[in-house]
C-alpha cells in the first residue's frame, strides 16, 4: 500500500507528533489544517520542528483541503463539539482516523450523531474510527486479546496507573493539578477539567469484543489530594492539593459486575499497567507502563491500512480485527 494522501485536522500537541510520525513514515502530508493564528500560514515543516519545509500551508480551512485519502483528526473529547468537524471530513469524500474519545465507542453518549456519522460515511463511500492508547488499546483491544485463551470469563479487571509529573501540561490541567479538592471536584461536575474520557466506551468495546450484552455502567473520578507536599518532575503540588484522580468505569452483565476498568493518573503514582481475567484459565498480565501520547499517534498511524480496507461507516476497533504494526504503509 503506497502513495497515501494524509491531511491534518488539529495541529496541537497531539497533532504535531501525527504530523512527525507520517513523515517518518513516508505518508504523502498534503494538508493540515487548525485554527490558532500563529500557525494558520506557516509550514507545516516549521511547525512541526523539521529543518525542511513539507510545502503544506496550515489553512484554517478544511474545505481547502485537496487529494486526501485520510484525514487524521485530533482536536477535541467529546463528539458533541467536533461533530462538525467529522462531517466536513466525511463529505471532502475522506476516510477519517480521530482521537476523540468519546467516538470510539459513540453509541453509547451519542447514538444520534453516530447514526447521523454512520449514514452520512456510507453515502460518500468513507470510514470514520475514532482510537488512540485510552480508549482503543490498552483497557480493551489489548484486554480482548487476551480473552482469546478463555474457556469462561467470571470477570475483567483493566487498570492503567500513570505518574502525571512526566506528562504534558494540558494532561495536569485536565485532571486537576494543584486544585483543591473542592475546585477539582467542581470543575469536574462542570466540566470545566474532563479527567479522563472513556471508561464507559472502553467497558463497551469489550463488550462487542466479546459478543456481550452490558446491562448497565457506571463511572465515577475522585481527586488524589497530597498528604505532604510533592515536588516530581519540577512540579510540586503542596500538602492538601489534588495529584491527579483516581476513576474506574462498570460494566454489568445480568446485573453482575463483569468488567471493571480503572485509571490513576496523579503526580506520584506508578507507572503501570495491569489486566486480570478470572476465569479458565486464569490470565495476570502487568507492564511498566506505555508512554500515552506516543502510544495514541502510533495507533493513529497505524490504523491507516486498517480504515482504507475497511467497508464504508462509523467502525470501532472491535470492527478492524488485531491492530499491528505495519512496515511499510
Amino acid at each position: 500500500m503506497t502513495n497515501i494522501n494524509v491531511a491534518l485536522y488539529g495541529v496541537g500537541e497531539i497533532g504535531i507528533l501525527i504530523a512527525k510520525a507520517a513523515h517518518l513514515r513516508g505518508l504523502n502530508i498534503v494538508g493540515a489544517v487548525d485554527i490558532d493564528p500563529k500557525k494558520v500560514g506557516k509550514d507545516l515543516g516549521e511547525i512541526i520542528g523539521l529543518k525542511e519545509k513539507l510545502g503544506v500551508i496550515i489553512t484554517d480551512n478544511p474545505n481547502n483541503l485537496r487529494n486526501v485519502d485520510v484525514i487524521l483528526h485530533a482536536t477535541g473529547t467529546y463528539l458533541d463539539k467536533i461533530y462538525n468537524q467529522i462531517e466536513t471530513c466525511i463529505k471532502l469524500n475522506c476516510d477519517v482516523i480521530s482521537t476523540c474519545e468519546t467516538l470510539s465507542y459513540p453509541y453509547y453518549r451519542y447514538p444520534d450523531l453516530a447514526k447521523k456519522i454512520d449514514q452520512l460515511a456510507k453515502e460518500h463511500g468513507v470510514t470514520v474510527i475514532g482510537t488512540g492508547v485510552n480508549p482503543g488499546f490498552v483497557l480493551d483491544t489489548l484486554v480482548s486479546v487476551f480473552t482469546s485463551v478463555s474457556w469462561n470469563i467470571e470477570s475483567i479487571t483493566a487498570i492503567r496507573s500513570l505518574n502525571a509529573a512526566y506528562r504534558r501540561t494540558n494532561f495536569q490541567k485536565k485532571i486537576g493539578v494543584g486544585l483543591t479538592p473542592e475546585e477539582a471536584q467542581k470543575k469536574l461536575t462542570v466540566g470545566e477539567i474532563t479527567g479522563h474520557v472513556g471508561y464507559a466506551e472502553s467497558v463497551f468495546l469489550i463488550s462487542k469484543f466479546l459478543n456481550l450484552e452490558i446491562n448497565k455502567v457506571e463511572e465515577k473520578q475522585i481527586p488524589v489530594v497530597a498528604k505532604k507536599n510533592v515536588t516530581i518532575n519540577n512540579v510540586t503540588v503542596e500538602k492538601g492539593r489534588v495529584l491527579g484522580l483516581k476513576g474506574y468505569g462498570i460494566g454489568y452483565y445480568n446485573d453482575k459486575e463483569l468488567i471493571r476498568i480503572e485509571l490513576r493518573a496523579y503526580i506520584g503514582a506508578r507507572d503501570y499497567e495491569e489486566i486480570v481475567i478470572k476465569g479458565t484459565p486464569e490470565i495476570r498480565w502487568k507492564s511498566n507502563g506505555t508512554q500515552g501520547d506516543l502510544a495514541t499517534v502510533g495507533m493513529i498511524v497505524n490504523m491507516i491500512p486498517r480504515v482504507i480496507e475497511s467497508k464504508p461507516g462509523l467502525i470501532t476497533m472491535a470492527d478492524v480485527g488485531i491492530p499491528r504494526y505495519y512496515a511499510r504503509l
